[in-house]
């Protein structure tokens, strides 16, 4: 009885720490990046990350099965040149909204295992600090697009 009631009990704690695992506060919407041409070896990916809680948050670091790596970068301008730098991490504030866009930040793909390609999409899995590992779905826009659904001849 008293092992049955242990084993209860543990069932029971694991199920409360998996519903709190998956319970975040952090929304990810807006995933897309740009398709590729054939060879390419790096790609970017963006996104609106949203804290919906009390404290910050933290980016930490990105997975995805279509590159060998993936890192946060921010794009920065070094007396006139455009460069791409890693961050160890990117804060996300409660109340609003982190864009990673063209032009700033954005999550950098290395060693593409394949092109990306206009209507396809692939996973990513984001590990924050805070709200753990949220998966996500990028979308594959034209080459040369700015935003999800971008439309041809508008600029976002």
């Amino acid at each position: 009885m008293l092992r049955t009631i242990a084993v209860t009990s543990l069932l029971a704690l694991t199920m409360i720490a998996s519903v709190s695992a998956q319970t975040s506060s952090i929304e990810v919407n807006h995933v897309w990046a740009r398709a590729t041409p054939a060879g390419a070896k790096t790609a970017a990916v963006y996104m609106t990350l949203t804290n919906k809680g009390s404290a910050p948050d933290r980016l930490m670091s990105v997975s995805t099965s279509v590159a060998d790596k993936a890192d946060v970068h921010t794009t920065i301008n070094d007396n006139g040149v455009t460069r791409m730098r890693p961050v160890t991490a990117l804060d996300v504030k409660p109340g609003m909204p982190t864009v990673l866009k063209p032009g700033g930040y954005h999550i950098m793909l290395m060693d593409l295992k394949g092109p990306l390609v206009a209507g396809q999409s692939f996973a990513l899995s984001l590990t924050f600090e805070k709200a753990g590992t949220i998966n996500a779905t990028a979308t594959v826009e034209k080459a040369g697009s700015m935003g999800p659904g971008d439309m041809p001849g508008m600029k976002m």
